[in-house]
């Protein structure tokens, strides 16, 4: 008889199980249709529930023009999005990343986040990964929860994002726990 556990130290089979599970806590609800995602030109790897949209733009983020390409989708008034920038040089990665938090927490008027370190094997150490947690406003004034992580690789930086206005742990829980870098 054949063993259905999967192989030893499989994080990819670990994050399916976790939104299998999260599947049948949630009813399998059809507007979570999760599917494997990887960003152009980058390792990252992850789970989005939905069919992602791409769009690219230059910002300033570090001071400099910078070209930054998102995926992200909405599903169940919930929004899913990555974005990542490739700054050139990885001694700029910490300060990136901390401008991009502010500025995420400052547009959403957030209140006192909760950060708190994030286990990413593959992400660079420095800056160390984390998870921000906030509750703030949508532009037109209505309550959102949001939860981003921030975390580089060489020379590219990530914000992987979940907003909705009131935000299911498990569901959250499970796409931050499908990042994975190959």
């Amino acid at each position: 008889m054949r063993s259905l556990q999967p192989p030893p130290n499989s994080f990819r089979s670990t994050a399916l199980v976790a939104v299998a599970a999260v599947c049948l806590l949630a009813g399998c609800n059809p507007t979570f249709n999760w599917r494997d995602v990887r960003p152009d030109e980058t390792r990252l790897a992850l789970l989005l529930p939905c069919k992602p949209d791409q769009a690219e733009k230059v910002v300033p983020l570090g001071g400099r023009p910078t070209s930054l390409r998102m995926l992200g989708c909405d599903a169940s008034g919930v929004t899913f999005a990555v974005a990542v920038a490739d700054l050139g040089d990885s001694s700029r990665a910490s300060d990136v990343l901390r401008q991009w938090q502010s500025l995420t927490l400052a547009n959403m008027k957030a209140g006192v986040p909760q950060v708190t370190p994030l286990v990413l094997k593959g992400a660079a150490p420095v800056p160390a990964p984390v998870l921000v947690k906030a509750q703030g406003q949508r532009a037109d004034g209505t309550a959102v929860s949001g939860q981003a992580a921030y975390f580089a690789q060489g020379t590219q930086v990530f914000q992987v994002v979940v907003y909705a206005g009131k935000l299911a742990p498990d569901v959250a829980e499970a796409y931050f726990a499908s990042l994975s870098f190959e």
